[in-house]
């Protein structure tokens, strides 16, 4: 296990970088105030340094807010109506733990309809997720399915900046949504009925109900229907 200055202290950290892309950014992205503690505490247990984008995220801000709200990417988490830590979503051992680690892969980001986005752990294959390690995939609740999304986190918070949710939730977006996202507490989500993968909604999402409710509950009741209809368990999708 490497020391906290390790991870700290590096010769190119990745975080000026990302100030740079923040401000170029494609779609609006609001950035977090951090808890300097918990991103350290955070740090520590993952082992990653301030050079890697995810290091730096985690380190250095309380998360990011894009597209007014829609998807939150987590990083040291903050007080005050703040998204939570990536070490808290996770299930991190409060006390570092050399031999803990994310069973299925990290969750880093949710969207406001209930998808997760998660890092590949060392076996995706065998815990049921598609792509390689250490690349990004999707749970997507259109489909109850995961999907590979066939980067790294890096490139995924570069796509992000650069406008990829746009085409990526393009048949997902009804006129109006982001308005809806944006009148959401950081701890809400939309509940779409019919269900997003219902047949009715595949037709005409535009005449779904929604409705702002705790996202916790978003995400619960996608991971209860993929295990009553298949194909299978999604595991786990983060803690809310």
């Amino acid at each position: 296990m490497r020391e906290i200055d390790e991870l700290v202290q590096v010769a190119d950290p990745a975080w000026p970088e990302l100030e740079q892309a923040f401000t170029g950014s494609a779609v609006p992205v609001r950035v977090l105030p951090a808890d300097p503690d918990e991103g350290r505490r955070c740090l520590l247990q993952s082992q990653v340094t301030a050079r890697s984008v995810l290091g730096a995220l985690t380190l250095h801000c309380g998360g990011l807010v894009l597209d007014d709200g829609w998807l939150r990417v987590y990083g040291a988490g903050g007080a005050g109506g703040g998204l939570p830590s990536l070490g808290r979503v996770n299930g991190f051992p409060e006390e570092l733990d050399p031999h803990w680690h994310p069973a299925a892969g990290l969750v880093v980001g949710h969207d406001v309809l209930g998808g997760v986005f998660c890092l590949n752990g060392h076996d995706p294959a065998g815990n049921g997720r598609p792509g390689d390690p250490g690349q990004m995939t999707y749970f997507a609740p259109d489909t109850l399915e995961w999907e590979a999304l066939d980067m790294g986190h890096s490139a995924w918070i570069g796509w992000l900046l650069a406008g990829g949710p746009e085409r990526f939730y393009a048949g997902l977006r009804w006129q109006g949504w982001r308005e809806e996202a944006a009148a959401l507490e950081l701890s809400q989500g939309i509940s779409v009925v019919p269900f997003l993968w219902s047949k009715e909604a595949h037709e005409d999402l535009a005449a779904t109900s929604r409705r702002a409710v705790a996202l916790r509950e978003v995400v619960g009741v996608s991971a209860d229907f993929a295990r009553q209809l298949g194909p299978a368990d999604p595991g786990f999708l983060g803690e809310l």
